[in-house]
């Protein structure tokens, strides 16, 4: 099957690339490929041919979407529509990765993939934008999976922000009433290889690693486990925040744990814990 990978430079397109399976033929496109761009993607789809497209391409600066709203509403909306119409005119299945930021939070149980969009920012509404033309255009095949938090080894990422402050401050405040489930990038890679085996598949469906934290345990964690990778010489306290004590341009939800009923019973997969996880990454981290 040959797929084609928008975005394939962010972390979750080289999560995708590390762990394709051997039987898929990729074109890796990255930032040489502009999803703001119709006529470029058509020329990639005509020229490949792909069976299915992975659209990883997306504007992800949460706070600085606040003040370059167009520039987001350009990569997460109408890139999306531009890859659908392409998918479309190629006869490609089309894979779309959104966020829990498509919700305002407010619930206290883990939000369903049926449940009402009300993004609190801007990132938030592009990306629900997205959703709405994409459902417009393809909505009985192509597959939405939403998901939060994501970071990798590599990137612009909360795991690497931590470590890095971690080396060089003497104390941490981070945030501890915003609660959701961090989530390995590869983890996330797996899960999508996994729909792409399962042409039948389609609709919206969430996915994260398993359990819950506050940014403020994920913070705790990284320290825990970064010491006992050996990455970290020391450890320094971490202090929980309210969300009022550490204003940022882009309000957050407060709550945005996924339900991934839904995921697990299409694909038959079982999330790992987040912990877990981020200590296998770190663990991979250390060795490179």
């Amino acid at each position: 099957m040959k797929v084609l990978i928008t975005g394939a430079a962010g972390q979750l397109g080289r999560a995708l690339l590390k762990t394709a399976p051997g039987t898929v033929e990729i074109q890796a496109a990255g930032r040489e490929l502009d999803v703001c761009v119709p006529a470029a993607l058509a020329d990639a789809v005509r020229s490949f041919k792909p069976a299915l497209i992975v659209n990883a391409a997306a504007y992800t600066a949460v706070d600085r979407a606040e003040s370059e709203r167009d520039r987001a509403f350009a990569v997460n909306a109408d890139g999306v529509e531009n890859v659908a119409r392409a998918a479309h005119a190629g006869g490609a299945r089309l894979i779309q990765v959104s966020t829990d930021f498509v919700f305002d939070g407010r619930k206290s149980s883990p939000y369903l993939p049926e449940d009402e969009m009300r993004p609190l920012n801007v990132y938030g509404a592009s990306k629900a934008e997205g959703e709405k033309r994409l459902r417009a255009l393809a909505g009985a095949t192509a597959v939405i999976v939403r998901t939060g938090w994501l970071y990798a080894a590599k990137g612009q990422n909360f795991v690497n922000t931590m470590l890095r402050l971690m080396r060089d401050k003497d104390s941490l405040g981070v945030i501890a009433d915003q609660v959701g489930t961090p989530t390995w990038a590869e983890s996330l890679a797996e899960v999508i290889w996994k729909i792409a085996g399962e042409p039948k598949m389609a609709g919206t469906h969430h996915w994260s690693d398993a359990g819950v934290a506050s940014w403020y345990d994920f913070a705790v964690a990284i320290q825990e486990e970064a010491l006992a990778a050996g990455l970290l010489s020391r450890a320094i306290p971490i202090r929980p925040l309210a969300t009022f004590e550490y204003p940022l341009p882009a309000r957050r939800p407060a709550y945005s744990v996924l339900d991934k009923r839904s995921m697990m019973l299409a694909t038959g997969m079982m999330p790992r814990h987040w912990r877990v996880n981020l200590r296998t990454m770190l663990g991979e981290l250390r060795n490179a």
